[in-house]
């Protein structure tokens, strides 16, 4: 089959002819249409992810959305001619989607709802996965909590904002002054993070009180922001980036609670698999209630274009998530 592989990290990427993998115990072949992009991927590539525990030589791409082939013993549920989508490898040692084939496990899998496309569905996993374990699997959040999203123009935070609002809570996200229209689109309250303080926000949208949930999809100082914008005893801060070091004393300040997510984990270890394929069977069932629309860039690319591919994602560019067609 062909695939997209990383020889050595910071050299470019190569396709070329590898062997053909076959479903083992628990796993299910997928011929893959789409692979979504991330900035992980790229990150990746350049040496700069140690977290993501990637051995070379290596096919990346953490999302994919294809049909079964084949399943091997033990699965259930699954069977060849279904349409399905999931975050399912490119890192560790599991293979990624850039690639037209890949074995993976078929716990992490979902049948695509007939309401996306190919493509649409290999654009969600990561991110939806994430927002949903912050939002829902740590936060809990509910109608009507004020949520405030963080970076909601970008992946994570244009599927968070449509998670919460289909929760029922009231949903303010904060982005650049040219990226405001397109949170307002999603249905949240837009924000200019550059152009209003913190102190100013919070008195204006919640009364001085501060948000009940807010997520952090940047990291750095916006999650110090996140800190001071959050309700006293009950808010509750959850960061996707929460990697920095950072002073306490304002949630403390607060009695508020703070949980970080990592979204890698169950690839990483094994543990938790299950649970991804449930987070994707609710991004299946938002999807075909009208609740979860994917935002793509309009551009295409290729197996031929992954280089071009990860440069868009990497150069900030992109109006939506950038997908692989691998088909």
């Amino acid at each position: 089959m062909r695939a997209v592989v990383l020889e050595e990290f910071g050299s470019p990427l190569v396709l070329r002819d590898i062997e053909k993998p076959t479903a083992g115990p628990g796993q299910a072949l997928v011929r893959i249409g789409a692979s979504g992009v991330n900035p992980l991927d790229a990150k990746i590539r350049a040496g700069k992810a140690a977290h993501a525990r990637r051995t070379l030589p290596a096919v990346l791409g953490l999302d994919l959305a294809g049909v079964v082939e084949e399943v091997g013993a033990g699965v259930d549920g699954l069977a060849p001619g279904d349409e399905v989508f999931g975050m399912t490898g490119g890192v560790g040692d599991l293979q990624g989607s850039l690639a037209e084939y890949a074995a993976v496990d078929a716990r992490l899998l979902a049948r695509r709802p007939s309401s996306l496309g190919v493509r649409e569905a290999a654009a969600l996993p990561l991110v939806f996965i994430t927002a949903w374990e912050g939002l829902v699997d740590r936060a809990r959040v509910r109608a009507g909590q004020k949520v405030l999203v963080h970076g909601g123009a970008g992946g994570i935070g244009q599927v968070a904002v449509q998670i919460a609002r289909a929760r029922g809570a009231e949903v303010f996200a904060t982005a650049s002054a040219p990226r405001l229209p397109v949170v307002e689109g999603l249905g949240a309250t837009p924000i200019d993070y550059a152009a209003t303080s913190v102190d100013e926000y919070v008195a204006e949208h919640t009364g001085g009180e501060g948000f009940d949930v807010v997520l952090d999809t940047v990291g750095g100082p916006v999650l110090d922001a996140s800190f001071n914008a959050v309700r006293t005893y009950t808010g509750h801060v959850v960061s996707a980036l929460g990697w920095g070091t950072h002073s306490l004393a304002p949630l403390s300040f607060r009695g508020a609670s703070y949980s970080g997510v990592f979204t890698l984990l169950p690839l990483l270890t094994g543990r938790g698999r299950e649970h991804h394929g449930e987070i994707m069977r609710e991004a299946a069932a938002l999807a075909e209630a009208g609740s979860l629309t994917p935002v793509l860039d309009p551009r295409r690319f290729g197996l031929t274009d992954v280089a071009d591919a990860h440069a868009a994602v990497e150069s900030g560019t992109a109006r939506g998530r950038i997908v692989v067609d691998v088909a």
